[in-house]
């Protein structure tokens, strides 16, 4: 079906690289996390369209992220994911 890596924290998809092509990965973030990422950095994060979008699931254009601003995403994105027992892990 899909033909791109995925990140996973206790079996949950978390983040996905090559999300549209290679320009873009895809992060699951709450709709607030997703808000204030996409309010920061319009040119990084866009909502995905439709109900995955609304509910916090967020395009990143890989070329226009830094890697400390990535870096904050992917750690929300695993800590959302995460069960109790692992959310406070170091990412």
């Amino acid at each position: 079906m899909y033909n791109h890596p995925d990140f996973r924290v206790a079996g949950k998809i978390f983040a996905t690289l090559a999300y549209l092509d290679k320009a873009w990965a895809m992060v699951k973030l709450t709709p607030e996390q997703q808000h204030y990422f996409s309010k920061d950095e319009p040119e990084v994060f866009l909502p995905v369209n439709g109900a995955w979008g609304r509910r916090g699931t967020t395009h990143v254009n890989l070329k226009a992220a830094r890697k400390n601003t990535l870096r904050k995403a992917i750690q929300a994105a695993r800590r959302n994911a995460a069960p109790k027992r692992l959310k406070n892990e170091k990412d």
